[in-house]
């Protein structure tokens, strides 16, 4: 078996390099936050991992087309404190995504309601309720 040659130039970022970005383990798509959708009889949830953001950071909307767009973008600046450091990697930092979720035609698009806990994202797509209207009558006989 042929194992893949690295070139070092500094131990640090090539001890990370080697680790997380190889034929074994292949390196993941850093801006994209894994994103859950759950069914039940009553709604359709839908819930994004985002740690660190706030839900100011945020855009929900429905678009003209009638699907769900999810927008977040991180919009902090660094403190001065944090200028006396610097990444030698930086993945898991969100800055900009955006998301279009096509929706299902059974979600009450007027009740739909968006959470942020715990850095997690849970935006709720309730499901509309169709009641059945029994009709009772009498049929003739003819």
């Amino acid at each position: 078996m042929e194992y893949p040659t690295f070139r070092r130039n500094s131990w640090l970022p090539e001890v990370f390099n080697d680790f997380f970005n190889t034929d074994y383990m292949p390196r993941t798509n850093a801006t994209a936050p894994a994103i859950n959708v759950i069914e039940n009889e009553k709604e359709y949830r839908v819930e994004l991992a985002a740690p660190g953001m706030k839900k100011e950071d945020f855009d929900i909307n429905i678009n003209q087309d009638g699907n769900l767009t999810i927008k977040m973008e991180c919009k902090r600046e660094m403190k001065e404190e944090d200028r006396k450091a610097r990444y030698l990697r930086r993945e898991f930092a969100y800055s900009k995504y955006s998301q279009t979720l096509i929706l299902p035609d059974d979600v009450d698009k007027e009740k739909i309601s968006a959470k942020m806990e715990d850095g997690v994202l849970t935006i709720n797509l309730p499901k509309i309720i169709k009641e059945e209207v029994k009709v009772a009558r009498q049929i003739t006989v003819g």
